[in-house]
């Protein structure tokens, strides 16, 4: 976690290496379509999404007007984030925007291997999605991006947001 955060720490002396061609080259990701690294308004459209089905579910379990409304639509919203990421790779929203949640530990060849259909996509895991959405929680960790454009919780958990279509 501490090389992940590093880079933030740092400053903004540790950019991109000069010699990049496009955000995601250094991963091993495609310039743009399927598996090209998602920008950040449809990362917004697809949380947004979510939170909408995420308020639409709490109200089975609290009324409109409850005071606390608010944080059962955090609760359902963080177990949907987990459970779909965990099982599908990706959350409702962010199925619907066209995109998954994909694991850039294994390296640029994985990955290329990957996006070809040549080798299965490799499941994020309940431990990563977890971590993911307990970072996403606090929102700073979502709004600190790297030269890629991958947000700190990406970051810390191996993990990349790219395009599924």
């Amino acid at each position: 976690m501490s090389r992940a955060a590093g880079s933030w720490l740092s400053g903004p002396q540790s950019g991109a290496p000069a010699d990049l061609e496009y955000r995601g080259a250094d991963l091993g990701l495609p310039e743009s379509g399927p598996g090209a690294l998602v920008p950040g308004w449809p990362r917004t459209l697809a949380l947004f999404v979510d939170w909408i089905i995420g308020g639409g579910l709490s109200l089975f379990f609290v009324g409109f007007g409850s005071p606390k409304l608010g944080l059962a639509v955090l609760a359902v919203w963080f177990v949907i984030g987990v459970f779909t990421v965990t099982m599908f790779g990706f959350t409702p929203g962010q199925f619907a925007v066209g995109m998954r949640v994909a694991r850039v530990d294994h390296g640029p060849e994985r990955l290329a291997d990957e996006i070809a259909g040549k080798a299965p996509v490799a499941a994020v895991g309940v431990i990563r999605a977890l971590m993911r959405q307990v970072l996403i929680v606090f929102l700073v960790p979502a709004l600190m991006n790297d030269y890629n454009g991958r947000a700190l919780h990406d970051r810390a958990t191996g993990t990349a947001m790219v395009r599924s279509r």
